[in-house]
């Protein structure tokens, strides 16, 4: 739960809300994965939850517990494979996160594609409770733009009437998803990607020499978290990869079925995300304006493939319509 430099300005003015008690009922967290917006989420209610005036101070009984991590079983997953709770579910029993949970009722089992109802009504319950260590509940709510359309009216119905010392705190990389009226409801913090050299200078200090940083960031277009977990990764062999499949298909030395079967069958949505963004600065380049309709037509294509490869549809099938846009 450190707190990366573009992290500091939003944390200094939630610090001085703190200090004189003008902690909002709510916060609507927001900004694209890989900036730590998680992390910051978590380090919030650890403030929350902290017996120290300077907090989280990761000393006092509070803090302890909150620090203290456990995963169910089997592990929660979001549509995408990864976990639903990164550092786990805090051990402090008067916070508790919400996510991606376990379709009990399926069989087989599998996770929900969705926030349900059943959890916001469970933890509307949860918040009318008296907290146990006396002093505060905090509920993160990620990613909170998954809400179904109940799930979204019944922590509406929570928002509208807050308790005292209750506090949520809602993430999410896709706000404009959220009803109006959920947002309006809540104080909303920004994150914005930080300026080019600060990026580098951060991931310096995870041992990056500048040119694999330099390359990392421009495929991440300048976001430092993903920059670094696909330099980790081996993300930018997938996205050179990517590359030359666009290449071959425009140039007419590629069958469209071919990559779709080819990505279908390894990581489907980073390689039509780097696909988007590819395309993406094509378009932007307007280098050659006899291709832009196409162009711009694959792009839009590209990004409703990535929804669509949240529902039924076959992934084989969702691709190759994506890339039938840009095929020569």
């Amino acid at each position: 739960m450190n707190l990366a430099p573009w992290h500091t300005e939003n944390w200094q003015r939630l610090v001085a809300q703190r200090a004189h008690n003008r902690l909002p009922h709510a916060l609507l967290l927001c900004g694209p994965a890989g900036l730590g917006v998680r992390d910051f989420a978590e380090r919030i209610a650890a403030m929350i939850l902290c017996e120290s005036d300077d907090a989280p101070c990761g000393a006092c009984h509070a803090c302890r517990l909150f620090a203290q991590r456990f995963q169910r079983d089997p592990e929660e997953t979001r549509p995408d494979d990864t976990l639903a709770q990164p550092q786990g579910h805090p051990g402090h029993p008067d916070a508790r996160f919400v996510g991606h949970v376990l379709n009990e009722r399926s069989s087989p089992k599998k996770m929900y594609s969705e926030l349900t109802v059943d959890q916001i009504r469970e933890l509307s319950a949860w918040l009318v409770l008296p907290s146990q260590l006396g002093r505060a509940q905090v509920a993160l709510i990620d990613p909170a733009d998954e809400l179904n359309h109940a799930a979204a009216n019944a922590l509406l119905k929570t928002l509208e009437e807050p308790g005292a010392g209750r506090h949520l705190v809602l993430v999410s990389s896709r706000p404009a998803r959220l009803s109006a009226t959920i947002r309006s409801r809540c104080q909303r913090i920004e994150f914005h990607l930080p300026a080019v050299e600060q990026a580098r200078a951060w991931l310096a200090t995870h041992k990056l020499d500048a040119k694999t940083a330099a390359a990392a960031l421009e495929a991440a277009s300048g976001n430092p978290g993903l920059a670094l977990e696909l330099a980790q990764s081996g993300g930018l062999a997938l996205r050179a990869e990517v590359q030359g499949d666009l290449a071959a298909l425009r140039g007419g030395k590629a069958c469209a079925s071919q990559i779709a079967n080819r990505w279908s069958k390894s990581d489907p949505d980073r390689r039509l995300w780097f696909a988007a963004l590819l395309v993406g600065a094509q378009v932007n380049a307007l280098t050659a304006p006899g291709e832009l309709p196409k162009l711009a037509a694959g792009f839009d294509r590209i990004n409703r493939a990535r929804e669509q490869l949240r529902g039924p549809l076959r992934t084989e099938l969702v691709i190759l319509d994506a890339l039938s846009a840009l095929a020569a």
